[in-house]
Protein backbone atom coordinates (compact mmCIF):
# COMPACT_ATOMS: atom_id res chain seq x y z
CA UNK A 1 0.00 0.00 0.00
CA UNK A 2 2.84 2.67 0.58
CA UNK A 3 3.78 1.99 -2.47
CA UNK A 4 1.15 3.56 -4.26
CA UNK A 5 0.95 5.75 -2.07
CA UNK A 6 4.37 7.04 -3.13
CA UNK A 7 3.47 6.87 -6.70
CA UNK A 8 0.44 8.85 -5.86
CA UNK A 9 2.49 12.15 -4.55
CA UNK A 10 4.93 11.21 -7.82
CA UNK A 11 2.18 11.40 -10.29
CA UNK A 12 0.38 14.56 -8.36
CA UNK A 13 3.04 16.32 -10.85
CA UNK A 14 2.84 14.86 -13.83
CA UNK A 15 -0.85 16.52 -15.18
CA UNK A 16 1.10 19.87 -15.61
CA UNK A 17 3.99 18.50 -16.60
CA UNK A 18 2.20 16.94 -19.54
CA UNK A 19 0.41 19.73 -20.56
CA UNK A 20 3.82 21.60 -20.60
CA UNK A 21 4.96 19.22 -23.74
CA UNK A 22 1.72 17.87 -25.19
CA UNK A 23 2.42 20.39 -28.30
CA UNK A 24 4.92 18.01 -29.36
CA UNK A 25 2.34 15.52 -30.12
CA UNK A 26 0.93 12.25 -28.40
CA UNK A 27 3.28 9.67 -30.45
CA UNK A 28 6.21 11.51 -29.85
CA UNK A 29 5.64 12.24 -26.18
CA UNK A 30 4.44 8.67 -25.51
CA UNK A 31 7.78 6.86 -27.34
CA UNK A 32 9.70 8.97 -25.15
CA UNK A 33 8.30 8.08 -22.26
CA UNK A 34 7.97 4.70 -22.61
CA UNK A 35 11.39 3.71 -24.80
CA UNK A 36 13.35 5.71 -21.40
CA UNK A 37 11.48 4.16 -19.27
CA UNK A 38 12.48 0.57 -20.56
CA UNK A 39 16.21 1.73 -20.91
CA UNK A 40 15.87 2.28 -17.13
CA UNK A 41 15.02 -1.48 -16.38
CA UNK A 42 16.80 -3.06 -18.95
CA UNK A 43 19.50 -4.14 -17.05
CA UNK A 44 17.39 -6.11 -15.10
CA UNK A 45 15.34 -7.97 -17.40
CA UNK A 46 15.85 -11.77 -17.21
CA UNK A 47 14.21 -13.90 -19.56
CA UNK A 48 16.41 -17.01 -19.65
CA UNK A 49 13.77 -19.58 -17.88
CA UNK A 50 11.07 -17.69 -19.01
CA UNK A 51 8.12 -19.69 -21.13
CA UNK A 52 7.57 -17.89 -24.25
CA UNK A 53 3.78 -17.20 -23.21
CA UNK A 54 4.65 -15.59 -20.48
CA UNK A 55 6.85 -13.28 -22.14
CA UNK A 56 4.73 -12.24 -25.03
CA UNK A 57 1.54 -12.48 -22.19
CA UNK A 58 3.57 -9.36 -20.40
CA UNK A 59 4.52 -7.56 -23.48
CA UNK A 60 1.17 -7.43 -24.24
CA UNK A 61 0.03 -6.38 -20.61
CA UNK A 62 2.44 -3.33 -21.06
CA UNK A 63 1.35 -2.39 -24.83
CA UNK A 64 -1.79 -1.99 -23.06
CA UNK A 65 -1.24 -0.32 -19.88
CA UNK A 66 1.84 1.68 -21.11
CA UNK A 67 1.31 2.31 -24.43
CA UNK A 68 -2.21 2.60 -25.44
CA UNK A 69 -3.02 4.29 -22.18
CA UNK A 70 -0.02 6.94 -22.58
CA UNK A 71 -1.61 7.79 -26.53
CA UNK A 72 -4.73 8.14 -25.20
CA UNK A 73 -4.31 9.72 -22.33
CA UNK A 74 -1.67 12.60 -23.79
CA UNK A 75 -3.91 13.57 -26.76
CA UNK A 76 -6.83 14.30 -23.72
CA UNK A 77 -5.01 17.68 -23.69
CA UNK A 78 -5.68 18.65 -26.92
CA UNK A 79 -8.94 19.28 -25.25
CA UNK A 80 -8.36 19.36 -21.87
CA UNK A 81 -6.98 21.35 -19.12
CA UNK A 82 -4.73 19.72 -16.92
CA UNK A 83 -6.84 19.55 -14.16
CA UNK A 84 -9.50 18.49 -15.92
CA UNK A 85 -7.17 15.53 -17.29
CA UNK A 86 -6.52 14.85 -13.35
CA UNK A 87 -10.72 14.73 -12.73
CA UNK A 88 -11.53 12.58 -16.13
CA UNK A 89 -9.27 9.87 -14.24
CA UNK A 90 -11.81 9.77 -11.16
CA UNK A 91 -13.72 6.60 -13.09
CA UNK A 92 -10.61 4.38 -13.31
CA UNK A 93 -11.77 2.63 -9.69
CA UNK A 94 -14.84 1.55 -11.56
CA UNK A 95 -13.11 0.02 -14.00
CA UNK A 96 -10.47 -1.64 -12.22
CA UNK A 97 -12.94 -3.07 -10.30
CA UNK A 98 -15.38 -4.35 -13.48
CA UNK A 99 -12.49 -5.67 -14.78
CA UNK A 100 -11.54 -7.77 -11.60
CA UNK A 101 -14.94 -8.84 -11.90
CA UNK A 102 -15.27 -9.93 -15.30
CA UNK A 103 -12.13 -11.84 -14.47
CA UNK A 104 -13.57 -13.57 -11.52
CA UNK A 105 -17.30 -13.83 -13.23
CA UNK A 106 -18.54 -11.37 -10.55
CA UNK A 107 -20.30 -7.99 -10.51
CA UNK A 108 -19.78 -5.45 -8.11
CA UNK A 109 -22.59 -3.45 -7.49
CA UNK A 110 -20.86 -1.31 -4.86
CA UNK A 111 -18.16 0.13 -7.03
CA UNK A 112 -20.79 1.06 -9.44
CA UNK A 113 -22.80 3.33 -7.26
CA UNK A 114 -19.78 5.00 -6.01
CA UNK A 115 -18.42 5.48 -9.51
CA UNK A 116 -22.00 7.08 -10.18
CA UNK A 117 -21.51 9.74 -7.63
CA UNK A 118 -18.21 10.29 -8.75
CA UNK A 119 -19.44 10.98 -12.10
CA UNK A 120 -21.54 13.64 -10.36
CA UNK A 121 -19.21 15.26 -8.60
CA UNK A 122 -17.19 15.49 -11.84
CA UNK A 123 -19.92 16.56 -13.59
CA UNK A 124 -20.72 19.83 -10.94
CA UNK A 125 -16.69 20.50 -11.20
CA UNK A 126 -17.25 21.25 -14.90
CA UNK A 127 -20.84 22.58 -15.38
CA UNK A 128 -19.87 25.41 -17.02
CA UNK A 129 -17.70 24.30 -18.70
CA UNK A 130 -19.56 21.62 -20.38
CA UNK A 131 -20.58 23.38 -23.65
CA UNK A 132 -16.77 23.71 -24.37
CA UNK A 133 -16.00 22.39 -27.70
CA UNK A 134 -14.19 19.41 -27.70
CA UNK A 135 -14.93 18.45 -23.75
CA UNK A 136 -16.61 15.15 -24.95
CA UNK A 137 -13.83 14.17 -27.30
CA UNK A 138 -11.48 14.70 -24.41
CA UNK A 139 -13.78 13.04 -21.81
CA UNK A 140 -14.19 9.58 -24.09
CA UNK A 141 -10.21 10.11 -24.69
CA UNK A 142 -9.56 9.77 -21.11
CA UNK A 143 -11.95 6.82 -20.26
CA UNK A 144 -10.32 5.24 -23.17
CA UNK A 145 -7.00 5.53 -21.77
CA UNK A 146 -8.23 4.73 -18.22
CA UNK A 147 -10.15 1.53 -19.10
CA UNK A 148 -6.16 0.77 -20.82
CA UNK A 149 -4.57 1.49 -17.54
CA UNK A 150 -7.38 -0.53 -14.84
CA UNK A 151 -7.16 -3.80 -17.73
CA UNK A 152 -3.17 -3.56 -17.27
CA UNK A 153 -3.15 -3.50 -13.68
CA UNK A 154 -5.51 -6.43 -12.85
CA UNK A 155 -3.81 -8.67 -15.35
CA UNK A 156 -0.83 -7.85 -14.12
CA UNK A 157 -1.53 -8.82 -10.91
CA UNK A 158 -2.76 -12.17 -12.83
CA UNK A 159 0.01 -12.93 -14.86
CA UNK A 160 2.64 -12.04 -12.48
CA UNK A 161 2.80 -14.18 -9.79
CA UNK A 162 3.40 -17.13 -12.22
CA UNK A 163 6.35 -16.67 -13.59
CA UNK A 164 7.90 -16.73 -10.00
CA UNK A 165 10.06 -13.42 -10.88
CA UNK A 166 10.65 -10.45 -8.89
CA UNK A 167 8.85 -7.08 -10.09
CA UNK A 168 12.04 -5.33 -11.17
CA UNK A 169 12.77 -8.36 -13.87
CA UNK A 170 9.19 -8.46 -15.35
CA UNK A 171 9.32 -4.55 -16.10
CA UNK A 172 11.79 -4.01 -18.76
CA UNK A 173 9.19 -6.51 -21.15
CA UNK A 174 6.07 -4.23 -19.90
CA UNK A 175 8.29 -1.16 -21.20
CA UNK A 176 9.28 -3.20 -24.25
CA UNK A 177 5.62 -3.67 -25.13
CA UNK A 178 4.51 -0.17 -24.53
CA UNK A 179 7.48 1.08 -26.38
CA UNK A 180 6.82 -0.92 -29.76
CA UNK A 181 3.41 0.44 -29.90
CA UNK A 182 4.48 3.74 -29.16
CA UNK A 183 7.10 3.98 -31.76
CA UNK A 184 5.39 2.17 -34.22
CA UNK A 185 2.36 5.00 -33.78
CA UNK A 186 5.76 7.96 -33.70
CA UNK A 187 7.20 7.19 -36.77
CA UNK A 188 5.18 8.23 -39.87
CA UNK A 189 4.64 11.56 -38.43
CA UNK A 190 8.23 11.77 -37.03
CA UNK A 191 10.81 15.00 -37.70
CA UNK A 192 14.12 14.95 -36.43
CA UNK A 193 13.75 18.56 -36.19
CA UNK A 194 11.05 18.08 -33.28
CA UNK A 195 13.50 16.70 -31.94
CA UNK A 196 16.28 19.18 -32.55
CA UNK A 197 14.31 22.06 -31.02
CA UNK A 198 13.59 20.64 -27.71
CA UNK A 199 14.11 23.54 -25.26
CA UNK A 200 16.25 22.67 -22.12
CA UNK A 201 12.77 22.79 -20.11
CA UNK A 202 10.97 20.23 -22.30
CA UNK A 203 14.16 17.96 -22.18
CA UNK A 204 14.26 17.77 -18.56
CA UNK A 205 10.38 17.47 -18.43
CA UNK A 206 10.29 14.74 -20.79
CA UNK A 207 13.14 13.07 -18.34
CA UNK A 208 11.64 13.52 -15.83
CA UNK A 209 8.40 11.73 -17.37
CA UNK A 210 9.91 8.82 -18.93
CA UNK A 211 12.21 8.06 -15.94
CA UNK A 212 10.71 9.21 -12.83
CA UNK A 213 6.81 9.08 -13.31
CA UNK A 214 6.71 6.19 -15.55
CA UNK A 215 9.58 4.16 -15.42
CA UNK A 216 10.05 4.25 -11.10
CA UNK A 217 6.27 5.24 -10.96
CA UNK A 218 4.62 2.51 -12.88
CA UNK A 219 6.98 0.37 -11.34
CA UNK A 220 6.05 0.82 -8.10
CA UNK A 221 2.44 0.83 -8.65
CA UNK A 222 2.35 -2.46 -10.21
CA UNK A 223 4.66 -3.92 -7.33
CA UNK A 224 1.95 -2.50 -5.07
CA UNK A 225 -1.05 -4.10 -7.13
CA UNK A 226 0.23 -7.39 -6.75
CA UNK A 227 0.73 -7.40 -3.07
CA UNK A 228 -2.74 -5.91 -2.05
CA UNK A 229 -6.43 -7.03 -2.70
CA UNK A 230 -8.40 -5.55 -5.58
CA UNK A 231 -10.40 -3.02 -3.29
CA UNK A 232 -7.33 -1.28 -1.89
CA UNK A 233 -5.73 -0.67 -5.57
CA UNK A 234 -9.29 0.58 -6.98
CA UNK A 235 -8.93 3.32 -4.25
CA UNK A 236 -5.53 4.24 -4.55
CA UNK A 237 -6.51 4.94 -8.40
CA UNK A 238 -8.13 7.97 -7.40
CA UNK A 239 -5.66 8.93 -4.42
CA UNK A 240 -3.55 11.15 -7.55
CA UNK A 241 -6.81 12.97 -8.25
CA UNK A 242 -6.99 15.62 -5.64
CA UNK A 243 -3.47 16.02 -5.76
CA UNK A 244 -3.47 16.00 -9.27
CA UNK A 245 -5.68 18.61 -9.51
CA UNK A 246 -4.22 20.99 -6.80
CA UNK A 247 -0.46 20.69 -8.13
CA UNK A 248 -1.97 21.51 -11.74
CA UNK A 249 -3.98 25.03 -10.03
CA UNK A 250 -1.25 25.91 -7.09
CA UNK A 251 2.02 24.72 -9.46
CA UNK A 252 1.06 25.73 -13.06
CA UNK A 253 -1.21 28.40 -12.37
CA UNK A 254 -3.72 26.38 -14.05
CA UNK A 255 -7.72 28.57 -13.73
CA UNK A 256 -10.35 26.39 -11.62
CA UNK A 257 -14.09 27.82 -10.28
CA UNK A 258 -12.99 27.05 -6.97
CA UNK A 259 -16.12 27.33 -5.12
CA UNK A 260 -17.47 24.53 -7.65
CA UNK A 261 -14.83 22.10 -7.44
CA UNK A 262 -14.91 22.24 -3.72
CA UNK A 263 -18.54 21.28 -3.97
CA UNK A 264 -18.16 18.92 -6.85
CA UNK A 265 -14.54 17.68 -4.84
CA UNK A 266 -16.86 16.72 -1.65
CA UNK A 267 -18.99 14.84 -3.69
CA UNK A 268 -16.48 13.10 -5.42
CA UNK A 269 -14.46 12.65 -1.62
CA UNK A 270 -17.71 10.73 -0.67
CA UNK A 271 -17.76 8.76 -3.60
CA UNK A 272 -13.82 7.63 -2.62
CA UNK A 273 -15.33 7.27 0.92
CA UNK A 274 -18.16 5.04 -0.42
CA UNK A 275 -15.55 2.66 -2.09
CA UNK A 276 -12.93 2.45 0.64
CA UNK A 277 -15.98 0.93 2.80
CA UNK A 278 -17.23 -1.32 -0.18
CA UNK A 279 -13.73 -2.38 -0.68
CA UNK A 280 -13.71 -3.02 3.14
CA UNK A 281 -16.84 -4.71 3.02
CA UNK A 282 -15.50 -7.27 0.08
CA UNK A 283 -11.93 -7.49 0.85
CA UNK A 284 -12.11 -10.94 1.49
CA UNK A 285 -13.97 -12.01 -2.17
CA UNK A 286 -11.99 -9.83 -4.07
CA UNK A 287 -9.61 -11.95 -6.45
Amino acid sequence: MYFLLLVSVLWALSFGLVGQVSGLGAPLVTAIRTVLAALVFLPFLRLRGMRPREVLALGGIGALQFGCMYLLYIQSYRWLQPAEVALFTVFTPLYVALAGGALAHRIYWRFLATAALAVAGTALCLWTSLGRGGLVLGFLCMQASNVCFALGQVLYRRVAPGTGRPDHQLMGILYGGGALVAVLFAVPGFQWATLAGLTPVQGATLLYLGVIASGLGFFLFNAGARRTDLGTLAIFNNVKVPLGVLASVLVFQGRMDWPRVLAGGTVIALALALNAWAAGRTRTALP
